[in-house]
């Protein structure tokens, strides 16, 4: 996989031309994100993180260090004080949230769209500005709402701070405390809105502080959304699939341990963290024999399964010197694609999604969008071997996995693992 070369031109470079945005701090949020457009009626445009992990692939150690600033800048504003839980939003902050929590020493819970029947619905809150908006918490065994202490909201980006107040205001009503933290990797926030951000949580009488691994500001124009579709027309996206063969596909099943939880939907302690990282260490000493000779790596995650796969992912680089080992996910998220220079999501696969089969999910870029190949088109970059770890039957996985055949030279390997139950 060809990486970024010095010099290649930033992720933000077209929107900002487009749409006449412009960050208070350019250099440092070049750095850490890029542009993108959104196909959503209600918002103009997409941050897209360089070390999330989501639509843009990854070094794991990036994504987890991502995690760990994170985490450093909330204890930073607790000041020693130990928090009582952190929940992570669904689906882009799940991964962010639990590696803050991993750094943090605490207990953690993350939102979900992919509602267990057996286990009731705590709380539920919606995303205002989301395509797919409602949030529910379903803390099952050890992990409570109520547990005493700070509580932490995780979530990459912060423009408005309206979901996470909206969540503060849900959880207040029913399991009140003294004090919230809001984390991100992204304080994007304008004046106006820190000033109404301050304002709610005064009226609902509770402390709500920001940790950000970086503050500054967007200046959006005051046509943004008239522009954006003009722009969407102008920019328009084109089928970008490699040249040469398919990769072949190989199924591993049984790779997870028994008994091991592979997400926090319904809430992990630090010892159940433990044993998530200790299987997804398994199951990449099982898959690096397979990988040997690799020229490049690909680990996909899928939608809220992030966390699990990134640790695969970072053990998989440990065991694989000198091969290049990344990492990204799903998504649901529908954004506008366009191989264009300068812009952050430069290709879109939509798959029937592996659990829901009447739902698309999405996988974006599946390359740096921002590599430079010494020779050849951008579009012919890709992996010799994608890895996709699925929480869903092998045979649900079908259409995904024939999706991106044409994105590994060698192989797609399909690693299935359990979804995740509540504790017994």
């Amino acid at each position: 996989m060809t990486a970024t070369l010095p010099g290649a031109v930033g992720l933000d470079g077209t929107v900002s031309r487009l749409l006449d945005v412009t960050a208070a701090d350019p250099a440092r949020f070049a750095d850490l994100c890029g542009l993108a457009l959104r196909d959503n009626p209600r918002r103009a445009h997409l941050v897209v993180s360089r070390v999330l992990g989501k639509h843009v692939p990854v070094a794991p150690a990036a994504v987890l260090g991502a995690g760990a600033a994170v985490g450093d800048a909330v204890a930073a504003v607790l000041d020693g004080e130990a928090p009582g839980l952190v929940i992570g939003y669904c689906e882009t902050a799940t991964g962010l949230g639990h590696a803050a929590a991993d750094r943090l020493g605490a207990a953690y819970l993350h939102t979900t769209r992919r509602v267990h029947p057996g286990v009731p619905v705590a709380a539920a809150f919606e995303e205002e500005h989301s395509h797919a908006v409602a949030h529910a918490l379903q803390p099952a065994g050890p992990v409570t709402l109520d547990a005493p202490g700070p509580l932490v909201l995780v979530d990459d980006e912060l423009t408005s701070g309206r979901t996470a107040l909206n969540t503060v205001a849900e959880l207040h009503a029913r399991w009140p405390r003294e004090h919230y933290v809001v984390a991100t990797l992204l304080d994007a926030r304008t004046p106006a809105a820190r000033a109404a951000f301050a304002g709610r949580a005064q009226a609902l009488g509770v402390r709500v502080d920001v940790a950000a691994v970086l503050t500054t500001e967007l200046a959006l124009a005051a046509d943004v959304l008239d522009r954006v579709l003009a722009d969407l027309t102008a920019l328009r996206g084109r089928p970008l699939v490699p040249a040469g063969a398919p990769g072949a596909v190989r199924t591993h099943a049984g790779l997870w341990p028994a008994g091991v939880p592979t997400t926090a939907r319904h809430g992990l302690t630090p010892a159940g963290s433990a044993r998530l990282a200790a299987a997804a260490a398994a199951v990449a000493a099982a898959l690096a024999p397979e990988l040997a000779g690799s020229r490049g790596v690909l680990v996909l995650g899928t939608e809220e399964l992030m966390h699990a796969p990134t640790v695969v992912a970072a053990r998989l680089a440990g065991r694989l010197p000198g091969v290049p080992v990344t990492t990204q996910s799903t998504t649901r998220s529908p954004v506008h694609a366009a191989d264009d220079p300068g812009y952050a999501l430069r290709r879109s696969l939509s798959f029937p999604a592996p659990d829901e089969p009447a739902r698309v999910s999405r996988v974006h870029n599946l390359a740096d969008p921002a590599a430079v190949p010494a020779d050849g088109r951008w579009a012919d970059q890709r992996a010799d071997d994608v890895v996709v770890v699925v929480d869903a039957p092998a045979e649900d996985c079908a259409p995904m996995v024939q999706a991106l055949r044409p994105f590994a030279t060698r192989a797609v390997h399909l690693v299935t693992v359990p979804l995740a139950e509540p504790a017994p």
